[in-house]
């Protein structure tokens, strides 16, 4: 682990302990708890690098337990946020699962965890392929499974240039779960079999048990009622947002102010640790802000709500009238607009969602969602669905109806990992 890993580690809420988990020294009660489900039942370990990845897992998981009750996982994660979110979730499920830190990819390192795991089967969420935890389990018979698979443009070519050492990897995967059709060829040129590909749709997508988390929901309620921020007034929120965003879109909140000034802005940035620069970036235009985690007891008029805690993007969409994409304008990539989306959110993004082109294209074609080429436009648009508010409910339905194609997604995953057998493609 690189002293950057440590620090991201360290600034993310990860303690120094964590360190020997990730080199897979796990405690005495650790070990225990291992045994303890290798004693009733079959041990499935799955993988899912932080916050996102732990969501489709627990969605996933629940599934599994639906169909097979017998079912234990050990479910790891790589970041202190989605090791939080694990470990929670694993209390919550009646000791069926059990979270731990994944440890580094090193050759005994991986080893020394099969055999404390001793898993019968591997199940790796979206695009966490480990060479030595693959290759392990390929030795000693554990099938490995990539679901919910996605491979961006920039992922596929980045792996190409390495083909010499990426597909001996990947052909070792038993299968691979995409999530659109596209992706069944982008794998194929990686050195899989077509017969080891199959299309179950997003997972993500799946409303299969993705209900409103409404405890959280009336608690965030709350908390904005105490900042001024009251039911009646439209909420802007930027979700996911990266360096640069916050500050134009900050600008383009005070422009809308102008028009409607009840309006109140919300800001989740994708990486909490750069809060303070964030907070600069609204002072400089006046624009008055409260920390999350800094809210005290009493009412405190403010313009804006900075987020800097993690884990909790999904609720706070929910109280949002209309939602922006981060990673979208001034960057390449994009972040996934889908929890918005579901929540029945008007979702606007920008130029830039190329690690997400078959959902906006799906989106786009459905016209269940706004794509802008810049500040400008945004303005102009948003303006629209505030004082429109019957386009704007449109809108948001629209792009309810276009995830549809996904529905399903989780049982037919499913379907495969419990019986690995064929299943008839879903993806359109």
């Amino acid at each position: 682990m690189t002293p950057a890993a440590l620090r991201k580690m360290k600034a993310r809420g990860g303690k120094a302990s964590d360190l020997w988990a990730r080199l897979g020294f796990y405690s005495e009660e650790q070990k225990a708890v291992f045994k303890s489900l290798q004693g009733r039942g079959e041990v499935i370990w799955m993988h899912a690098v932080s916050v996102g990845e732990v969501g489709i897992a627990s969605k996933l998981i629940r599934e599994l337990l639906q169909v097979r009750p017998s079912l234990r996982v050990v479910l790891s994660t790589t970041t202190p946020t989605g090791y939080a979110l694990a470990k929670a979730f694993g209390e919550d499920s009646n000791d069926a699962v059990c979270a731990i830190y994944n440890p580094l990819d090193g050759w005994f390192t991986v080893r020394r965890c099969l055999r404390m795991i001793k898993p019968s089967q591997i199940v790796l969420v979206e695009a966490e392929v480990w060479p030595n935890l693959v290759y392990a389990a390929k030795q000693q018979g554990i099938s490995v499974t990539l679901v919910n698979a996605r491979l961006s443009p920039r992922s596929e070519r980045r792996y190409q240039k390495a083909g010499y050492f990426v597909r001996p990897i990947f052909s070792m995967l038993e299968r691979v779960l995409v999530q659109e059709p596209e992706d069944i060829k982008r794998w194929q040129t990686l050195g899989l079999d077509a017969e080891k590909i199959e299309c179950t749709g997003s997972i993500k997508f799946d409303r299969v048990g993705d209900h409103e988390p409404r405890d959280q929901v009336s608690q965030f309620r709350a908390f904005l009622d105490g900042i001024g921020c009251d039911e009646d007034r439209p909420v802007m929120l930027a979700a996911s947002t990266h360096a640069g965003e916050e500050l134009e879109l900050a600008k383009v909140f005070l422009k809308l102010k102008s028009a409607i000034p009840a309006l109140f802005f919300i800001i989740v940035p994708r990486h909490v640790e750069r809060i303070a620069e964030i907070e600069n970036d609204l002072m400089s235009l006046g624009v008055s802000s409260i920390r999350r985690s800094a809210c005290n007891q009493g009412t405190l008029a403010v313009d804006a709500l900075l987020v800097d805690t993690t884990g909790e993007l999904r609720a706070w969409q929910y109280l949002a009238t209309v939602v922006i994409v981060g990673k979208s304008f001034l960057v390449n990539g994009g972040q996934n607009p889908a929890e918005a989306v579901m929540a029945g959110k008007p979702v606007l993004f920008g130029p830039h969602m190329e690690n997400f082109a078959a959902l906006v294209r799906i989106l786009l074609s459905k016209q269940g969602a706004i794509q802008v080429q810049n500040f400008e436009e945004l303005e102009a648009k948003l303006l629209d669905l505030f004082k429109q508010p019957s386009e704007a409910s449109r809108l948001a339905k629209s792009g309810r109806e276009a995830l549809q194609a996904h529905e399903g997604a989780t049982q037919r995953t499913v379907s495969m990992l419990l019986h690995q057998n064929k299943i008839k493609s879903s993806c359109k």
